[in-house]
């Protein structure tokens, strides 16, 4: 009887995957192809084919391209594996490389480099090289992509494959761009100078390559910049001139300056590159890549290489990655946690958005829990606390602790709350679990060593809990304490230490080198009452089984309890124990985290791996720019004339006789519309030259240069043929001539938030003739604008003093901003004081909280002495209360100001009816009202009481109700920036006892709007 077990899938003669090589071996190229299909399915699902490596090399032959594709894709995988039988099909794979499909090309010379055998080194390099003059850009990317594979193989072919990449870093195709540069990377960092030409072209290209490629490109050209571009950030590290000057320092300058010892150079004012700006403003629409690595590269670059102002752009799309993979989220959470470390200001308006969620893994929670306590601040504390105790309640226990750990070092940072966060951690000693109570006594002996004579009651209450914490750490804390403050507690310390002898041989080391260090200094601060509890302790010691607690009892010994003979150090025992200790600073471990560059594996391991290169630091000196220029070649009246003769042959003459068919009307729109499109492409063009011309120069005079430079080119063209200027002729006679538009006088017709306050201030508003106030049209040049009626106050920006002889002063002009309906308009007044002229007059440096925006005037080229400018700005203020603060630049010097926002400023008057008032005032209830009892010295009439309240806030009478002794007025605004309803109601009664009642989404305008108005109606 045969064995069973001798048969099926147990037989050792089983031939595996032989209906696979008979279909292989067939004459038939579907079977061939469905045999194919089946082992690259196998291949893709892990299982290893290896064995079917005869079978597959001799369908290379096969004139099949779709057999002879899925062959390939064999054979890159195991190439490697099998040299020996590959090798063997190195003259069919250089035959395929002149294949007319570029598929088949391209993965000729992919499998061909996959060969990891270097006696076909020089049949490979000679592949690359006519691979990378290729007419199709996919085997180019090939090629780029087969450079690392060879270098690899044999570094000593640096050289010619450096000149192969300085061809393919000249393409300008996207799909070989990525490739080319990441040849780059790996064969040639150091050889910036193929950069140097390929740089603007790069910039460019980068929003149109491939992801993967992006990445790689964006990586190169941080490192280029830095190494290229001045620090964006130079004049930050200095600190900032104060805001008056002291007369002591400006005597000092005078006699310096008139004295001649001041010889040292002024620094030169920061202007940002052309090319810096190019590369920052071309990445930036990046940050909304659907690829996760594009957007943390771009952070990357901002966080490097973008002015500090500019880095709020990569926050939220940082944010945005938290609704991505674990993976994502822990990558992108470790960048945003070493960013949160200096810059806690980007992170606060997004604090929700690292609130801790109960299904988020625990490297997720400890990452968010970190970046929380990092931009925890004194405004946002409270919240953070209130997230924090939810936390320590929460059912992961180890989450809970660090949380702990986390309340630690808000309250050693922000020391307004760090009385309550004592407290907290207090309440904490009655949790159950072990952990939990065994940190928070770690935590708290680490804060009561900033200021333990105010908490002492803390001492005392953790020493009366010791018998139930079994947490070692914990309980040798605890031991520390009474040791260390032992003079606070002289009754409690003694009782403490006779418990722990109880249970000395049991307790961990740690905890019995704190018992020793309790019973030392006790011996000394109370001899006669502990003397013998030492001795008893010590004895225990001296046999312990650890020799760093024998060790340790040993040395003490003869400073604690010295014999006859010895002692010389008793005497010093009080100093040596009882020496001032710092008290430790509860630090973020990440810290110093930002010496690896971010988002990097050495950053995220927070150690530096092989392979790993910083970024070169900024230099001193800009580089010389134009290592980035290059040469346009000129287009010659015989290369104009063969293009025009290419359009002109571009419709067939089926075409034209099909065109000449139709209708006259048809033919007449066409015609039109041709026109127009001309028209419209004509003006494209000659925006975009601007826009180039613009960008290469420098900041302070683009529209200036930008416009001489077209100009000028635009002649210097124009008298190179004759034939162009013809052209431009023609086309200039066709176009209509612009109509001159009259403007009537700004002042008369210019829309005004302002109500103007006259003798009819009571009559009842017309509803249904209530006009709406439209968006002002932007437009290229902006007439000058003068608002109608303009309120009495302004507010001092810059003094003389502070100044250096210039002065301005502003006030908010309640009119339509010019920038936009959203933009609050303020007028700035300049007055120079001084007996020179002050020139370059701008707008520097804004430091914006949230998403305020500025939009600063036009540079003051120059303002003569005595004289004054008067300019208008738009500020949209984002319904907040926070102040705009920038610096006025001039040639000589920078200012820091800040334009205060006044809450009747932020608003424009709403004309609704009396029953829209009373509809939107019941929305608004609640905690979105706030109101105030006050009595006035004198009657006032309703004409002044309405007068008073417009001086103060910028709205419209709605309606007023007059009766025996009683007096009502209602007024309606709305905010500029958001158009929420701001309602007033101003209630009068018996001419002195007044209330006044504020309603607005906006609760932070209520309480302000209320006392200004308090203050308005109370002064005489």
């Amino acid at each position: 009887m045969s064995d069973p077990a001798s048969g099926g899938i147990f037989s050792t003669d089983f031939k595996r995957h032989e209906d696979l090589k008979q279909m292989l071996d067939s004459n038939k190229d579907n079977l061939k192809l469905d045999a194919m299909k089946r082992i690259v399915t196998m291949m893709s699902r892990g299982r290893n084919v290896s064995s079917l490596f005869p079978a597959v090399v001799k369908n290379v032959v096969s004139k099949n391209n779709e057999i002879k594709k899925l062959v390939f894709v064999y054979l890159v995988r195991y190439a490697e594996e099998q040299q020996d039988l590959a090798l063997l099909s190195v003259s069919t794979f250089q035959k395929s490389l002149k294949e007319s499909n570029q598929l088949i090309r391209a993965s000729a010379l992919r499998v061909l480099c996959s060969i990891r055998v270097p006696v076909i080194v020089p049949i490979m390099l000679l592949s690359i090289k006519e691979a990378a003059a290729d007419l199709s850009p996919f085997v180019r990317k090939t090629a780029a992509n087969a450079i690392v594979k060879i270098y690899s193989l044999d570094p000593e072919l640096k050289d010619a494959l450096v000149e192969i990449i300085e061809k393919l870093l000249k393409d300008k195709t996207t799909l070989v761009a990525g490739s080319a540069v990441m040849a780059f990377e790996e064969v040639c960092p150091e050889r910036i100078d193929l950069i140097h030409k390929n740089y603007r072209k790069l910039c460019n290209l980068v929003m149109d390559i491939d992801e993967w490629g992006q990445v790689t490109v964006i990586n190169m050209l941080t490192k280029y910049a830095r190494s290229q571009f001045l620090d964006p950030n130079q004049n930050e590290t200095e600190g900032e001139e104060p805001f008056y000057p002291d007369d002591d320092d400006e005597e000092e300058a005078k006699d310096e300056s008139e004295n001649g010892e001041a010889n040292e150079p002024k620094k030169k004012p920061y202007f940002m590159d052309a090319d810096h700006r190019l590369l920052l403003r071309t990445t930036r629409p990046l940050l909304q890549s659907r690829n996760a690595a594009v957007v943390m590269a771009v952070a990357q670059l901002y966080y490097y290489l973008a002015p500090r102002l500019e880095m709020v752009s990569i926050i939220k799309p940082l944010v945005r990655l938290q609704r991505s993979h674990k993976e994502v989220q822990i990558i992108s959470l470790t960048m945003m946690a070493t960013m949160s470390v200096n810059s806690k200001g980007l992170f606060e308006p997004y604090l929700k958005s690292f609130y801790v969620r109960s299904t988020d893994p625990i490297q997720v929670k400890l990452l968010k829990l970190e970046i929380l306590t990092n931009i925890a601040t004194e405004s946002t504390i409270p919240a953070v606390l209130k997230e924090f105790q939810t936390y320590v309640t929460g059912n992961d226990r180890e989450f809970a602790v660090a949380t702990v750990q986390a309340i630690g070092r808000c309250a050693s940072s922000i020391k307004e709350v760090s009385d309550s966060c004592l407290s907290g951690l207090v309440s904490l000693l009655s949790n159950k679990d072990e952990k939990i109570v065994g940190e928070s006594v770690v935590i708290i002996k680490k804060l009561l060593q900033q200021n333990p004579s105010e908490h002492t009651e803390i001492i005392k209450h953790m020493a009366k809990i010791i018998d139930r914490i079994t947490f070692p750490m914990a309980r040798a804390s605890i031991m520390w304490l009474m040791g260390e403050y032992c003079d606070k507690v002289p009754k409690i310390a003694p009782d403490v230490l006779r418990i722990a002898c109880r249970g000395f041989m049991t307790e961990e080391n740690i905890v019995k080198l704190q018992i020793i260090n309790l019973a030392s200094k006790l011996n000394l601060t109370n001899h006669k009452q502990t003397k013998l509890l030492c001795q008893y302790i010590f004895n225990l010691a001296k046999y312990d089984l650890n020799y760093d607690i024998r060790d340790r009892v040993r040395f003490l010994r003869p400073i604690i309890m010295p014999s006859e003979k010895g002692g010389a150090l008793h005497k010093y025992a009080k100093k040596i124990f009882f020496t001032t200790k710092p008290a430790p600073v509860l630090k973020s471990a990440f810290i110093g985290r930002d010496r690896y560059i971010l988002g990097s594996l050495s950053h995220i391991l927070d150690q530096e791996v092989s392979g790993y290169s910083d970024l070169p630091s900024f230099p001193e000196e800009a580089p010389d720019p134009t290592v980035r220029n290059v040469e346009v070649p000129k287009i010659t009246s015989k290369s104009k004339k063969k293009m025009t003769s290419m359009l002109e042959s571009f419709y067939s003459e089926s075409e034209e006789e099909s065109n000449e068919d139709e209708g006259k009307s048809s033919e007449e729109e066409s015609n039109d519309d041709s026109e127009e499109d001309s028209d419209e492409s004509s003006e494209d063009d000659d925006s975009e030259s601007e826009e180039s011309d613009s960008d290469s120069d420098e900041e302070s005079d683009e529209d200036d240069s930008s416009e001489e430079e077209s100009s000028s080119s635009s002649e210097s063209s124009s008298e190179e043929s004759e034939e162009s200027e013809e052209s431009s002729s023609s086309v200039e006679e066709e176009k209509p001539k612009a109509k001159k538009v009259n403007t009537p006088p700004p002042a008369n017709n210019a829309p005004s938030y302002a109500p103007i306050i006259d003798s009819n201030i009571l009559a009842p508003v017309d509803y249904a003739a209530a006009e709406v106030i439209s968006k002002p049209e932007r437009s290229t040049t902006m007439p000058s604008f003068v608002p109608s009626s303009l309120p009495r106050q302004s507010f001092d920006l810059l003094t003389s003093a502070g100044g250096q002889g210039l002065a301005a002063v502003y006030r908010f002009t309640r009119s339509p901003s010019l920038h936009g309906s959203n933009f609050v308009s303020v007028e700035i007044t300049f007055t120079n004081h001084s007996q020179r002229a002050i020139r370059n007059i701008g707008i520097k440096d804004k430091k914006l909280q949230a998403d305020m925006i500025i939009r600063e005037f036009s540079e003051i080229s120059s303002l003569e002495s005595n004289a004054s400018k008067t300019v208008l700005i738009g500020i949209d203020f984002k319904d907040t209360t926070h102040a705009a603060k920038f610096s006025i630049s001039t040639q000589e010097f920078k200012c820091p100001v800040n334009i205060k926002a006044v809450v009747g400023e932020l608003v424009k008057p709403s004309k609704i009816s009396p029953e829209s008032f009373k509809k939107e005032q019941g929305k608004l209830a609640g905690m979105y009202e706030v109101s105030d009892n006050f009595n006035i010295s004198s009657s006032l009439s309703a004409q002044t009481i309405c007068s008073r309240v417009v001086k103060v806030l910028s709205c419209s009478v709605i309606n007023i109700e007059e009766k025996e002794n009683s007096l009502k007025c209602y007024f309606a605004a709305q905010t500029i920036s958001g158009n929420h309803y701001l309602l007033v109601t101003l209630h009068l009664r018996n001419s002195t006892n007044c209330s006044v009642t504020v309603n607005c989404e906006k609760i932070v305008f209520n309480s302000m709007l209320t006392k200004d108005l308090k203050t308005e109606l109370t002064t005489n």
